[in-house]
């Protein structure tokens, strides 16, 4: 009985809505369901409480009257509803497994095993509470994500600005998004120049500017200038509305495998309750004692029982759970741990899974004759940068301080949207970003230095050839370059890209081996960011500038083609993609709240090489819940066989019943021991 309880008390543990992870990217609203604001949380607290009290006073040797109430009120508080839902199904002429469980409480307490009827009960209620539980949060987290998009707009009108609901907006609206405001509905940008924070849409890990032509989403963040915007779309057809839908209809696409399973349930129900009423009846038919039959009948009862075939799979399956829980990977569930077990192929997000995330200086490239070396030009474009709350600011002024750098103080400071910042440093002006208006002398200076020839895109990319609403240049390389002048003179430029995680290789090479294929790069990036990293990696299927339902297409064509896909992202735009693949893991640190509630795992503590070492893990529990399911199903043929054709006495059936339990448990358990993640881990390349 010990072994129940831990085994079950797992079970308990480890299938809870996960632990949510502080994020530091853009994301739905928390609104988190409250455990007791779950009626069957509550009844289920109500046995569980009942019956350990029972317990205690049983074990103390008390008297029935003091503790055979308690397990009264375990019975009923815990059973109620599941019998109700029973008795229902039976109206609609089907044999509900929930009621079966009932009869076989009731069933131990009529034959004087009223604990282990309790304990039943007890695990039941539990269950039921955290499947209602974890249906609530995923719930909870979909809706939040409606939230992102602002509930009122600005639209602009021949008569002035309306403030109106966003949702009563119609094609061909224009709205003023003022700084700092969320757009209220995908559109085109009419005019003006600012920059949209709008990871939550293609995950990049920058802002990107924004002028008169370029698309904008509902949900993205504004930055420092106003702009005016043509809605193109109805506020229900927005990409985050999309969102929303396509993590629903993924999920309805699971429901078949549910049913099929809920099925071979029904049938295992009627089966049990037939055979057992055929035990009890055929013997009396032909004169048998009343007692006899009716031991006979629940001895049957009890060996056909399938706790050894349940604690086949569930030792493993939390055990592997429990070992993963420890290196800093959440599985959700028994399902999921075995579902990762299956997949031959793996799709990964680049933002925030194979990079960090974090934009960091790259290169410090002074121009020549300027007499500035890198630490001068550094420690100039950090001062202007300073007051600045940009990302690329950020990793500019952190790059001088890992340096060794003092930050002067700076004057006069502006940021201009869509440009740059410029400051007074020193006495001089120092512009950090696009430099207007200087354009093609800007490129001759840079052609003249040998710019053009380094590893630097073009010099007009570098130049940004005096088109203020364009995106930063990006290198061959996918490295993002700024312009750094002093006085309107070109002083030099900084290259700045998504740092790539240190076991991001190891790990893509540990995947290609575990499937036999190497992973897919799905990314909103642009195509040279994706090309760098899928070089530094060892990826060859590389598949940039995509949109959470491009991520979806291309993870349904891979299962289309026979593959069950393993996708890895920690974005809202990565959260459909989660719910259409096979498997979904997400990287926790900076995971959004519906990509932590979507996939089936999340990594904490944000180590990419978890990823293979879960996916062997599983599939070790694979491999011992058949070698489980073998021995279960020897155990309960022969006793089932000893009973019906023998004298199987009562406690010889609980015996070689509980026996079997105790044997599938203990070989179960054996991947909670360490040596079974390491013979899984991928070596950290730093040592």
């Amino acid at each position: 009985m010990s072994l129940h309880v831990f085994l079950y008390g797992a079970r308990v543990s480890t299938t809870l809505a996960p632990a949510r992870v502080p994020t530091s990217a853009p994301s739905a609203p928390r609104r988190r369901t409250r455990v007791l604001a779950l009626p069957e949380a509550r009844w289920a607290l109500a046995s569980t409480v009942a019956f350990l009290l029972g317990l205690a006073l049983d074990l103390g040797d008390m008297p029935w009257w003091a503790y055979g109430p308690l397990y009264a009120v375990a019975y009923v508080t815990g059973g109620w509803e599941p019998a109700l839902e029973g008795l229902r199904a039976l109206r609609e002429k089907t044999l509900d497994v929930d009621l079966l469980m009932i009869v076989a409480a009731l069933g131990a307490a009529a034959i004087g095993q009223v604990l282990d009827g309790a304990l039943l009960i007890v695990i039941f209620a539990s269950s039921g509470a955290l499947e209602a539980l974890a249906t609530a949060r995923t719930a909870d987290s979909v809706r939040g994500l409606l939230d992102l998009a602002p509930s009122m707009a600005t639209r602009v009108t021949e008569d002035g600005e309306q403030t109106v609901p966003a949702s009563e907006l119609a094609v061909g609206d224009v709205l003023l998004v003022r700084p700092g405001e969320r757009i209220g509905a995908d559109g085109r940008v009419l005019d003006g120049a600012s920059e949209a924070d709008q990871a939550t849409i293609t995950g990049e890990p920058l802002p990107v500017a924004k002028g008169p032509g370029d698309e904008v989403f509902a949900g993205t963040l504004n930055g420092t200038g106003a702009l005016r915007v043509r809605v193109e779309r109805d506020p229900a057809d927005s990409v985050i509305a999309r969102i929303v839908t396509l993590v629903e209809e993924a999920s309805r696409t699971k429901a078949p495998t549910q049913l099929f399973i809920e099925k071979v349930e029904q049938r295992y129900a009627v089966g049990i309750v037939a055979a057992t009423l055929a035990v009890f009846a055929v013997p009396m038919m032909f004169g048998a004692d009343l007692t006899d039959a009716l031991l006979r009948a629940m001895t049957f009862m009890i060996v056909a029982s399938p706790c050894a075939v349940v604690l086949a799979t569930m030792p493993p399956l939390l055990s592997a759970i429990a070992n993963a829980g420890r290196h800093g990977v959440l599985v959700k569930s028994a399902v999921a741990m075995e579902r990762l077990g299956e997949v031959d192929a793996v799709a990964l997000d680049k933002t925030g899974t194979l990079t960090e995330g974090a934009p960091e200086v790259a290169e410090v490239r002074p121009l020549p004759g300027t007499g500035l070396d890198e630490d001068g030009l550094l420690a100039l474009a950090a001062a202007a940068e300073h007051p600045s709350e940009h990302p690329l600011a950020r990793a500019i002024v952190r790059a001088a301080r890992e340096r060794g750098m003092s930050i002067a103080d700076a004057r006069d400071f502006a940021a201009v949207p869509g440009r740059g910042v410029t400051a007074v440093v020193g006495g001089r002006v120092i512009e950090v970003g696009r430099a207007a208006g200087t354009g093609g002398a800007v490129a001759a200076v840079l052609s003249e230095s040998g710019v053009a020839e380094s590893r630097y895109a073009d010099a007009e990319g570098c130049a940004l050839a005096g088109r203020p609403e364009a995106a930063l240049p990006v290198t061959e390389d996918g490295a993002t370059v700024v312009l750094v002048t002093g006085d309107g003179i070109p002083l030099g430029t900084l290259a700045l890209t998504d740092r790539l995680r240190p076991d991001a290789r190891s790990t893509a090479a540990a995947l290609t081996a575990l499937t036999g294929t190497a992973p897919v790069l799905l990314t909103g990036d642009n195509a040279r960011a994706a090309a760098r990293v899928a070089e530094a990696t060892g990826l060859l299927d590389v598949r940039a500038d995509l949109l959470p339902e491009d991520k979806v297409d291309a993870v349904r064509e891979l299962q289309d083609a026979g593959r069950k896909v393993l996708f890895v992202g920690d974005g809202v735009n990565d959260a459909p993609a989660l719910a259409t693949a096979h498997s979904g893991i997400a990287m926790g640190r900076a995971g959004s709240d519906l990509a932590l509630e979507t996939a089936d795992a999340v990594v904490v503590r944000d180590e990419l090489a978890t990823v293979p070492a879960v996916v062997r893990l599983s599939r070790a529990a694979r491999r011992l819940v058949v070698q489980n399911l073998v021995i279960a199903g020897t155990f309960i043929t022969g006793l089932v066989l000893w009973d019906l054709l023998g004298h199987l006495p009562m406690p010889l059936g609980v015996a070689g019943h509980e026996g079997s339990t105790v044997l599938v448990g203990l070989n179960g358990l054996r991947l909670l021991r360490e040596s079974a993640w390491r013979s899984g881990q991928v070596q950290d390349p730093r040592g």
